[in-house]
């Protein structure tokens, strides 16, 4: 099938390359993100692969139908970025990865968690300059610290059986489908205003939808212990970012440690070092010393690069050849139903 796969890196096209000898498909990289702008480039193109920060919006796929486009291939999990309800009244048909690694996902969390709990970021940076002082580097023991964890997929999952078998934390669990298999190894479910105010950390691995952007919010932020851990590995709308640094401004929020950014398809992939970066909070945010933020690298090893480049491919094929595309596919209608059902319980306990 010929496709044009847009933003894509050096890192992304080996693996695509090397997978693709399976498949002989006719791939077109573009370095530039999908948008209404860059949608001409797709025109001819049967299929399109897009990844986290590519703008699928009304404008965007109207333009992609009338160039022939009849596939939309994410190279990524989430589909946030993609108005379904215009992609099914053009007929088009969205397929994603609906896994790749949780491993790296769930460890990338880990990594954030220990590095700011023992500034490791801090003091790398200060033995690199010749200082070896230990002042401001106190952190804490993990052990029986209560850890909660807003949805408990695969990779939440992960995280809470790392978290309890390596560190010993206790476990707290909000999601709206309970995993049995968590709470047979301790992991207690509570509701979201329990979780906020029973947690030394809280972690989320929740899909951004209508009804869980800015789940992290000022009220609830309130409801929060003096000093907690907020990380997040999910997507950056499910975070109200002014809160968070009212948060951090307040010592509500004593650290920070973020993958992923609301605004972050204007920055995130691409070297801004040489430039004025243009977003006020982004760049409030990087002048707290509690906070670490990583550009949405928490997918990166090379087994989770082959697993996308794999479950990819093969959608293209599956699609060309008429075969099923079993749960890669994105069900407009069933996302409608369950975005009805996931709805954010009111704050408050009464």
């Amino acid at each position: 099938m010929r496709a044009a796969v847009f933003s894509t890196k050096p890192y992304e096209r080996k693996f695509l390359e090397e997978v693709n000898l399976n498949y002989g498909h006719d791939l077109h990289f573009l370095d530039m993100h999908l948008n209404h702008r860059t949608a001409v480039l797709a025109s001819g193109f049967k299929s399109v692969c897009v990844f986290v920060n590519d703008q699928v919006d009304k404008e965007t796929l109207c333009k992609l139908a009338t160039g022939g486009t009849q596939l939309i291939a994410l190279r990524c999990t989430g589909f946030n970025n993609v108005d379904l309800k215009v992609a099914k009244e053009l007929g088009l048909t969205i397929v994603r990865v609906p896994e790749y690694s949780p491993y790296a996902v769930a460890e990338h969390t880990i990594a954030l968690i220990l590095s700011l709990n023992r500034k490791i970021y801090r003091a790398y940076n200060r033995v690199r300059d010749g200082n070896f002082s230990l002042d401001g580097l106190v952190g804490f023991d993990l052990y029986g610290k209560s850890v909660g964890i807003i949805g408990t997929g695969k990779i939440g999952s992960l995280v809470s059986q790392m978290l309890i078998k390596g560190f010993g934390c206790k476990i707290l669990g909000y999601d709206l489908h309970q995993n049995q298999d968590l709470e047979a190894q301790g992991v207690k479910y509570v509701d979201l205003v329990s979780l906020a105010a029973e947690s030394d950390i809280i972690s989320l691995h929740c899909p951004l939808t209508q009804n869980t952007r800015y789940l992290i919010n000022e009220e609830l932020i309130n409801y929060m212990k003096p000093g907690v851990m907020l990380i997040n590995t999910s997507r950056g709308g499910v975070i109200d970012t002014k809160a968070v640094i009212s948060g951090l401004k307040s010592k509500k929020i004593g650290y920070l440690g973020l993958d992923v950014y609301e605004q972050e398809e204007s920055f995130f992939f691409e070297d801004w070092s040489n430039k004025i970066i243009e977003d006020d909070l982004l760049e409030r945010l990087l002048t707290f010393p509690n906070v670490l933020i990583t550009s949405h690298q928490a997918f990166l090893t090379d087994n989770a690069l082959s697993n996308i480049a794999e479950t990819t491919l093969s959608n293209l094929r599956d699609f060309e050849k008429g075969y099923p595309l079993s749960n890669s596919l994105v069900d407009v209608d069933q996302v409608e139903v369950d975005n009805q059902k996931i709805l954010i319980p009111t704050l408050g306990r009464d």
